[in-house]
């Protein structure tokens, strides 16, 4: 009995570990150009990811620019902020990434294919691809900050 109540202390901590660590890409990050700013945060146990802040250079006549590439013509006259771009990520514990996600370019009006992985607490990586093949796709680095 002993052994079980260790063995279910171990596991109950180590679990907790796992949860942490899956944590830690939740927060406010720049994107890589310092224009947006994300808040990450997980939902129904996934994590996305949605535009909060866009700095005010890019605004057009005093408005966050809208969604004008996205393929869906009833879409595109809504704004950027509050845009999510960041869908199902879910927590590889083995590989120390967060997979099985999708990423969406305003830019392009596309959607990827996502993995993101932690270089630091500070800097988070993410690279979108297509057709499941993660070696042909295309990188990004985003920042930690705040919302302020």
């Amino acid at each position: 009995m002993k052994k079980f109540i260790i063995l279910l202390f171990l596991g109950v901590y180590a679990f907790a570990g796992i949860a942490q660590e899956a944590n830690k890409i939740v927060g406010i990050w720049w994107n890589e150009e310092k224009t947006s700013k994300i808040e990450v945060k997980k939902k129904d146990g996934k994590y996305i990811g949605t535009i909060v802040y866009m700095i005010p250079e890019k605004y057009e006549n005093g408005e966050p620019p809208k969604d004008d590439e996205n393929p869906d013509k009833s879409l595109q006259n809504r704004s950027i902020v509050g845009l999510q771009i960041l869908s199902g990520l879910e927590y590889d514990a083995d590989d120390k990434e967060w997979d099985k996600g999708t990423i969406y370019d305003p830019k392009s009006g596309k959607t990827y294919d996502c993995y993101v992985w932690l270089e630091s607490d500070e800097l988070m990586k993410l690279k979108g691809y297509v057709a499941g093949i993660k070696w042909m796709g295309k990188s990004s680095e985003w920042y930690k900050t705040t919302l302020d």
